[in-house]
């Protein structure tokens, strides 16, 4: 039969009480030392027993290192938590605050805007009426104000426009006159060609004739040395008086 399950409670009875505390010490001193030499784990084992005499054991016999360690860790742990809580309570007295200032400018706003003006008073009413009299003139002053930059923009674009044009003009202005010679100069080419070229053949034509005459002349000269003269018409005894 197997071991029944102990019922946890403190033994009455005083002898069996410091018997149950040597076993269960040495077995729990044991098994700290186990853990630590199987898992490579620093622990630190603190046994008071009722007579209040010590039992303790520490890896490596470092008892005051472990409990250093133990010391450090457990005050960042509590900074962290109250920085935490103290944390969490900031945000919800911020959350508060935000949302108060959210309502009041909601209200604002509604006011502005000509809604709910039965919650206001005679004072509030003024205020509010003063408020909108000076947004006003700051939009005007706003709005005058980018009206003159538009209107000195748009001069300024005017100016460089002029500008442009004026130079156009120019360059249009110069070439026009020089198409205009282009087409004085071809008019005028064809008149001269056609005077120098009616001139060389009034050169020409006098020495044509004249050498055209002259052979014309030497050709009847030797025709009329080379052929016996034949006078038409005459009679015989006139033409042999007349060679004779």
């Amino acid at each position: 039969m197997g071991r029944g399950k102990v019922q946890l409670k403190r033994i009455e009875n005083k002898i069996n009480r410091q018997v149950t505390f040597s076993k269960r010490r040495s077995g729990l001193l044991k098994k700290a030392h186990e853990i630590s030499v199987l898992c490579d784990a620093e622990v630190g084992l603190i046994i008071f027993s009722t007579k209040g005499k010590l039992y303790e054991y520490a890896t490596d016999s470092c008892m005051d290192k472990i409990l250093e360690r133990y010391e450090r860790y457990s005050y960042a742990e509590k900074v962290l938590i109250s920085a935490e809580s103290e944390t969490q309570g900031n945000w919800c007295h911020e959350y508060r605050k935000l949302k108060a200032k959210v309502e009041t400018i909601q209200k604002c706003q509604k006011h502005l805007m000509g809604e709910d003006p039965e919650s206001l008073n005679l004072k509030e009413l003024q205020q509010l009426e003063q408020q909108l009299e000076s947004s006003v003139k700051h939009i005007r002053s706003r709005k005058s104000q980018l009206m003159l930059e538009s209107i000195s923009e748009l001069q300024k674009k005017e100016k460089s426009l002029q500008e442009e044009n004026k130079v156009l003009q120019k360059e249009l202005v110069e070439k026009q006159q020089v198409h205009k010679r282009l087409v004085q100069w071809d008019q005028t080419q064809p008149q001269t060609s056609s005077s120098s070229s009616s001139f060389m053949m009034r050169e020409a034509l006098p020495t044509t004739n004249i050498s055209i005459y002259a052979a014309a002349a030497g050709e009847r000269a030797e025709d009329a040395a080379g052929q016996p003269q034949i006078h038409i018409g005459l009679p015989p005894w006139m033409v042999s008086h007349i060679n004779g």
